[in-house]
């Protein structure tokens, strides 16, 4: 990938901001934001039930099944907006992706908690790849041994219009990371996370 690599120990992170050319991105924020079948995920947390801060939608190839926060989500098939972007995404991370997670952010009210993207389906060094459409967002990893307590093991990135963030190797065994919400006026924002699940 051409991105620039950031400076994190132990993550191996790329992010490129202007990946997609604008009108691209503007034209596949309209495409996807229109016509996925947006829902809102229930989540497991501390034992209950509580509906997701955000809507969201998992697409991929037949089979690839995800499970997170103790639901298992079944693949809607790949729509057409999204098959250019996908063989673009896997040749600039050099990795083969078989679905997607499309989270859409409808204003700052809409987040993403501090979490990894480790579950066992992504195996023990799974690369991911964000790309980012619509409103920009701070994006923020910080160390999951949070006695460290060191500046160096935290990040913000202010994700762009159009962003691709790819991260591999241990950053998920390392690093958490959220999408915190903000009092700013913001408008709203979809995200896809490429990965690739273990079958």
């Amino acid at each position: 990938m051409a991105g620039d690599p950031l400076a994190l120990p132990g993550a191996d992170l790329a992010y490129e901001p202007g990946w997609l050319p604008a009108a691209e991105a503007d034209a596949l924020f309209e495409a996807l934001q229109a016509g996925l079948p947006w829902t809102t995920h229930r989540l497991r947390i501390f034992g209950r039930q509580v509906d997701a801060p955000r809507l969201s939608c998992w697409i991929g190839d037949p089979g690839a099944a995800y499970r997170y926060s103790g639901m298992r989500f079944e693949p809607l098939p790949w729509p057409s907006a999204l098959a250019a972007a996908r063989a673009r995404v896997s040749a600039a991370a050099g990795t083969a992706f078989d679905s997607v997670l499309a989270n859409l952010y409808r204003d700052g009210r809409d987040a993403m908690g501090w979490h990894s993207d480790d579950e066992p389906e992504l195996g023990p060094r799974p690369v991911i790849a964000s790309l980012s459409l619509g409103a920009t967002r701070r994006f923020v990893l910080k160390a999951r041994d949070a006695s460290a307590g060191h500046a160096s093991d935290r990040i913000a990135l202010d994700l762009a219009h159009g962003s691709l963030l790819v991260m591999r190797g241990d950053t998920q065994a390392r690093y958490r990371h959220a999408l915190p919400r903000t009092a700013r006026p913001v408008g709203p924002r979809i995200n896809l996370t490429f990965r690739r699940v273990s079958r």
